[in-house]
């Protein structure tokens, strides 16, 4: 299914979009089922630096066991930015905010604050919150307050650092808290903090929006449209499913985003080729 592009084109806009990668870092051995590209870490800095990306999405599960200071290093030398940290790795090992069980609620939230120390170190702009999340059926009525006042705190503590927060609305099957947009700008105005926007993500956006163009808009003209996922409606890789992103591409041309767009995808038929493929596309897009 396509959704229609119902706005009309306009000239371009001032800014320009880059592409970002969704990678594991180095303590993780075991491949994930959204990271890309395949090899030891600093092999897949040399691929992603010669598909021509700007940025890395960097995934860890234990930020603590990683050596910031040289990661930075190795993508400074490989012309490479990263675009953001992710907490994806976390939230599909079943480690999320709202867990029934205390204690793995409690490492979760210790661990959200050592992903925000891991993007200070590395320059990330920004710590993505998706499935990390977990869920209100875990938590009861109160987990909804908890979940705000969670992240209140912690954009406080990473706002100093340079660091803000995106919260990922997802699809009902993945999420029974923040499925679109609309109820992801209505829980931002429950955290009530500067540092928290939203991620939106078009394989989630397929399942749960009416169109393309309000959410993008609406997220946009509130001031918290910060990142963007490219997935294809199978989760594959843009270009091996249903979505057309011609006219989405043109949408935030029109509305003058102009920061990452990441793609995180399942890695089939493997990470490389999804990723080579991937980048090709949009690419060709962002260059018409």
């Amino acid at each position: 299914m396509r959704f229609p592009y119902v706005g009309k084109p306009s000239p371009a806009v001032v800014g320009k979009m880059k592409l970002a990668l969704c990678v594991q870092t180095p303590e993780i051995e075991t491949p994930g089922p959204v990271a890309l590209l395949s090899g030891a870490f600093e092999e897949k800095v040399r691929k992603a630096a010669a598909l021509g990306v700007e940025g890395l999405e960097l995934a860890p599960l234990n930020p603590v066991a990683l050596d910031a200071v040289s990661i930075r290093e190795l993508l400074r030398r490989h012309g490479l930015e990263v675009a953001a940290v992710a907490s994806v790795s976390l939230g599909m090992g079943g480690v999320t905010l709202l867990h029934a069980d205390p204690a793995v609620a409690t490492l979760a939230r210790s661990r959200l604050d050592d992903l925000i120390r891991f993007a200070a170190a590395v320059g990330a702009p920004l710590v993505t919150v998706g499935s990390f999340r977990g869920r209100l059926g875990d938590m009861g009525a109160e987990g909804r307050a908890k979940l705000a006042q969670i992240l209140r705190e912690a954009a406080s503590f990473a706002e100093p650092q340079g660091v803000r927060l995106v919260i990922e609305p997802m699809n009902r099957f993945q999420a029974d808290l923040i499925t679109t947009a609309e109820e992801g700008l209505a829980f931002l105005d429950e955290v009530n903090h500067t540092a928290v926007g939203l991620l939106l993500d078009t394989n989630h956006m397929l399942t749960e929006e009416k169109s393309w163009e309000e959410p993008f808009r609406r997220v946009m003209a509130a001031g918290r449209l910060w990142h963007v996922h490219l997935a294809d409606s199978n989760r594959q890789t843009p270009g091996y499913g249903l979505i057309d992103f011609a006219p989405i591409i043109q949408i935030l041309r029109d509305i003058g985003y102009a920061q990452y767009l990441s793609i995180e995808v399942f890695p089939k038929p493997d990470a490389d080729t999804a990723a080579r493929d991937g980048v090709r596309y949009i690419r060709s897009l962002l260059t018409r």
